[in-house]
């Protein structure tokens, strides 16, 4: 996994890496958001429901700890292996918008998510164990866990919607 020199390049990445995925939905029909294909396994909709539910998520687990309040990883009702139950309550929430909508509120929570990052310092970003959620299953630096819920699945997502689109258009 990519390590960052600094907190700046960081969100550079995730902007860069956002910016890409999101252009790939330019030509992604509306009445085809849903279209199941057994080459990938989410569809357009499920690729963006996750990518909001992830920063939702995550960013509850950062306001919760700092109001005092003790987080649950992964949620509430959730286990880590139960990760399939939790996508589908992604999908649930995000159902009955349209793509614009879904684009544009990926946009918004992407801005919220990077706004976030920026009001963190170096320590809180880079050091392990500065906030209680990033050593509930692995004591990884927080920037670890924002990394591979925002540019890892903005990169595999992006090779996803390009080989549904590959087979859908």
């Amino acid at each position: 996994m990519q390590t960052y020199p600094s907190k700046e390049a960081f969100i550079a990445e995730i902007r860069r890496t956002y910016k890409q995925f999101d252009q790939e939905f330019d030509d992604v029909p509306e009445d085809k958001k849903n279209h199941r294909i057994g080459e990938v396994d989410r569809t357009p909709h499920e690729m963006i429901a996750y990518q909001l539910g992830w920063l939702s998520l995550v960013m509850s687990w950062e306001r919760d700890e700092r109001a005092g309040i003790e987080v649950t990883t992964p949620a509430p009702d959730y286990k880590w292996n139960q990760l399939g139950a939790l996508y589908q309550r992604f999908y649930q929430a995000y159902d009955g918008y349209t793509l614009e909508e879904l684009r544009f509120m990926l946009k918004q929570r992407t801005d919220e998510w990077c706004e976030w990052i920026d009001r963190l310092t170096e320590e809180e970003l880079f050091r392990p164990g500065v906030r209680k959620w990033t050593v509930t299953s692995a004591n990884w630096p927080m920037w670890k866990w924002l990394h591979i819920n925002s540019v890892a699945p903005f990169k595999s997502f992006r090779t996803k919607i390009r080989k549904w689109k590959k087979y859908v258009a």
